[in-house]
């Protein structure tokens, strides 16, 4: 159920549960805070030690205000903590600063764990524990212990580091960054990203929404959140935690290749969330969104008065989809009519050393007309450069352009003043051309969302066929074999290569088989055949068939072999399944064969998937190429391959034991059809 938090963002009254005068404490710095800051709502003082406290009275607990209060802000140790929330009868919403909670550990956990069925039962909202508090800078209201007050304006932080919070108040007014909330959300225990978001999809001063997460609690619900928001609103998310520095002996292929940082970028890509790559990148993708227009269309193009910055600039555009202007030689001739004969009218356009504030006006007064979306003006502070004044012209043209105007001023202390008067403006400048160029990229791209209808989920085979797997598990397998495997797939339109299957014991005969063929293991033991030589390829005939036969039932003597004919192909593929803990069902596909691992050219998809998107994936895919015409020729169908993961992905929905599954190789063959010749069903 959908929280109330409007009076924890809009609190009348606040009350500090642990307000103190001791120099250097958190109740102090939350208390001096609160009353000297410029907050025009009430303010209770709560703690047993003092009668008054900072000039004002002092209350023994919460109970002893008499008036409804809108948010208590709770700094008290942990001991007292959960019996302090459960007696409390005249609030609803409260801030839990105090930390010694499941960040400590199994003792601190339960500690939690109590704290949130209190919640729970009293129907109270909690932002934490250990946590550093609230800002909203247009209520002049710090409930936090980090100190001063950014400027009001439209960007939301939601947290999970309190010290990232006091990074960025301390660099926004030089990024020229002003909040409209900051929400450190500690421990996480009840109000998470989720929910949060949700309250700020529907707030008018929120413009931008920016995550600093080290997890995700609900992965398909943060996504089901999000996809509604980023068409509204940008979200850009800094995800710490991308490495792991061990990862466990896994079953298959899938498993090993899906960490989850590459689900993470699935999940974002599918919510149509703007990611950042590093602190840095955090920053510069925030200050874009919030300052420039992130809905221009058309291309960019760089003014600049020195040479060197100009073609750093150019290659800083190589790769991406946002391009350089190429202009017409109409646009060509009206520069050269009032710039120097020695500079240059292509793109960059190089207004020369000596370039004074009149060619920058000149030159974006011509581009105003031109189909270009966003403007760089690069400069460096030469001998001869009016920097002040250039830095006003672009301020004061940039206030009435349509077009994103972004300043690229290089240097320090020669253009200083420069930058100060584009802060006066309320324009942020940046230092170098190839990180505004990186942001632009991502700020600008267009995120396409698609919607899945999850009525439709279960209903596209008839009744789920449980038959197969509820046998397995009834035997205790790990796995299935090859020949169930396959059955199950055919359930589902996944087409599998034909088979002989040979059980332990059972003697070659006469079979009929067309040669080459290809002899393997078909065992829940032996999951990857190379590597423990249950696979024989290229078996010309019976007699090579024969002795195979017997040397591989001389190694695995209690497990089934499967013959398959050996089919000729074009290129080998991987789709597989892994459960994952945050975002639920995730497929894996690329490349596949024996050198899967090494070359990691796979790809993944979220669940619930339409075809529309499972199309447009694979197109922009590290295999889309596969599947694009090239000198009059391709090698896999398009529609093939994307009802192949229409139909697997139906099946992750529905067989929910399953923890992975590996298809591995599926084939393109030279016909140009899909065919799985090696399925791994793992329970």
């Amino acid at each position: 159920m959908k929280k109330n938090l409007e009076k924890l963002f809009n609190p009348k009254t606040v009350a500090i549960v642990g307000a103190s005068d001791k120099a250097g404490s958190v109740g102090n710095a939350i208390t001096q805070n609160l009353l000297n800051l410029g907050y025009a709502g009430e303010v209770f003082l709560i703690n047993p030690k003092y009668p008054e406290l900072s000039g004002q009275k002092c209350y023994a607990s919460l109970n002893d205000v008499e008036k409804e209060i809108d948010l208590a802000i709770i700094v008290i140790p942990a001991t007292f903590v959960n019996e302090t929330i459960k007696l409390a009868k005249n609030v609803k919403n409260f801030i839990v600063i105090s930390a010694g909670f499941s960040e400590i550990g199994k003792e601190g956990r339960l500690k939690e764990l109590e704290l949130l069925k209190i919640a729970k039962e009293n129907n109270v909202n909690i932002l934490g524990p250990n946590c550093l508090g609230l800002i909203i800078p247009k209520l002049n209201l710090n409930a936090s212990f980090a100190g001063g007050m950014p400027k009001s304006g439209g960007v939301s932080l939601i947290s999970q580091s309190g010290a990232l919070v006091v990074a960025m108040m301390d660099m926004a007014n030089e990024r020229q960054i002003k909040f409209s909330q900051i929400i450190s959300v500690g421990n996480k225990m009840q109000l998470d990203e989720t929910e949060l978001m949700e309250y700020l999809a529907n707030d008018k001063e929120t413009k931008v929404i920016a995550l600093y997460l080290e997890g995700i609690k609900d992965g398909q619900k943060f996504i089901e959140v999000a996809k509604k928001i980023s068409q509204k609103k940008p979200i850009i998310v800094l995800k710490a935690g991308i490495s792991e520095k061990a990862q466990k002996a896994i079953a298959s292929h899938t498993g090993s290749l899906a960490g989850s940082d590459e689900i993470m970028n699935a999940a974002f890509a599918k919510a149509g969330i703007i990611r950042a790559e590093s602190l840095e990148d955090f920053f510069i993708l925030i200050t874009l969104v919030a300052n420039f227009k992130n809905n221009v269309s058309g291309e960019s193009v760089i003014i600049t008065n020195a040479g060197g910055p100009g073609v750093l600039a150019t290659d800083a555009f190589g790769g991406k989809k946002i391009k350089l202007k190429e202009f017409s030689a109409e646009a060509k001739e009206k520069l050269r009519e009032f710039l120097p004969a020695e500079s240059s009218v292509e793109n960059p356009i190089d207004l020369l050393g000596d370039a004074t504030q009149e060619r920058y006006q000149k030159t974006l007064e011509l581009l105003e007309g031109e189909d270009v979306g966003d403007v760089l003006c690069l400069m460096t502070a030469q001998d001869q450069t009016p920097t002040e004044k250039i830095a006003q012209v672009i301020a004061d043209f940039k206030e009435k352009s349509q077009k994103n105007i972004i300043p690229v001023f290089i240097g320090g202390e020669k253009i200083k003043k420069a930058v100060e008067i584009l802060a006066e403006n309320n324009i942020p400048n940046f230092n170098f051309p190839k990180e505004v160029i990186d942001g632009l990229e991502k700020a600008l791209e267009k995120k396409e969302i698609f919607e899945t209808s999850k009525s439709l989920l279960g209903k596209l085979f008839g009744a789920k066929d449980k038959n197969i797997i509820n046998i397995a598990l009834a035997e205790k397998k790990k796995a299935l074999l090859f020949g169930k495997a396959g059955e199950l797939m055919q359930k589902y339109s996944i087409p599998v290569v034909d088979f002989v299957s040979l059980a332990p014991g059972q003697e070659l005969g006469e079979i009929l088989v067309k040669f080459p063929v290809v002899l393997k293991v078909d065992s829940e033991n032996v999951l990857h055949k190379t590597e423990k030589r249950g696979l024989v390829l290229g078996i010309k005939n019976m007699e090579e068939l024969q002795k195979a036969v017997a040397e591989m039932k001389n190694n695995f003597a209690e497990e089934n072999l499967i013959i398959q004919p050996m089919l000729e192909y074009a290129t080998e593929l991987i789709v597989g399944l892994k459960r994952d803990l945050v975002f639920g069902p995730v497929i894996v596909f690329g490349l596949g064969g024996i050198y899967t691992e090494v070359f990691k050219m796979v790809d993944f998809l979220i669940l619930p998937l339409g075809k529309d998107e499972i199309e447009k994936r694979i197109m922009e895919s590290k295999v889309g190429f596969l599947f694009t015409e090239t000198r009059g020729k391709k090698v896999g169908d398009l529609e093939e391959i994307t009802e192949f993961i229409f139909n697997f992905a139906r099946l992750a929905e529905e067989q929910e034991e399953i923890k992975e599954i590996d298809i591995n190789p599926l084939l393109i063959t030279n016909e140009g059809k899909l065919v799985a010749v090696d399925v791994k069903v793992i329970l």
